[in-house]
């Protein structure tokens, strides 16, 4: 019987977190700095810089401050040679575990979690150091951030993108490529 009790009570906490979770939507918006992770005996190249923006969905369970952020975001990246830029868009989808904490007006936050994107635009075969590159359709990679919630409605965060799989298909004198960058973004939730 106590552990019948023990049971009911457990799921009962658990309802009313769940009950009283906090979920909001809202636009986040911001600037990439990235680039392109080539062989550097070949390839010498800097930072290019593209910007990011799209709907996002931010869930809270407030006595625990833990929850989860998904956004699906068009973002620009790439990578900037001496003589030229080559831009890529992508449909990017990040779902981060965030952990909330601090006072009800100003919260610090953390998140990390993995990220898919798919190719939309721009360059689909760069022209480097007379060798093709060729930009693949699909990526992943882990997003690890931090940022401040200011009045439960504006977000300021930095996040660091750490491409996985291989994004760009080179030669074998090029190698291949992977994206890697950091954005600062800001969102505002309704």
């Amino acid at each position: 019987m106590k552990k019948n009790l023990g049971v009911i009570f457990t799921m009962l906490l658990l309802s009313t977190l769940t009950a009283t979770a906090q979920l909001a939507f809202g636009v986040k918006g911001g600037l990439n700095i990235s680039k392109a992770h080539f062989s550097k005996d070949v390839i010498d190249a800097d930072n290019l810089t593209g910007f990011q923006i799209g709907p996002m969905v931010d869930f809270t369970v407030p006595l625990l401050g833990i929850g989860m952020d998904a956004a699906v975001l068009y973002s620009q990246k790439g990578v900037d040679f001496k003589s030229e830029s080559h831009k890529t868009d992508y449909l990017e989808i990040p779902v981060n575990l965030k952990w909330k904490f601090g006072l009800p007006v100003l919260k610090g936050f953390l998140t990390a979690g993995p990220y898919a994107s798919f190719r939309i635009g721009g360059d689909k075969i760069w022209n480097v150091l007379d060798e093709q590159i060729k930009t693949k359709g699909f990526g992943t990679g882990l997003n690890f951030g931090a940022g401040v919630e200011i009045v439960k409605h504006l977000q300021v965060g930095v996040n660091y993108d750490l491409g996985l799989i291989k994004s760009y298909e080179g030669t074998e004198r090029t190698g291949d490529g992977k994206n890697r960058g950091w954005a600062i973004t800001a969102a505002i939730l309704f």
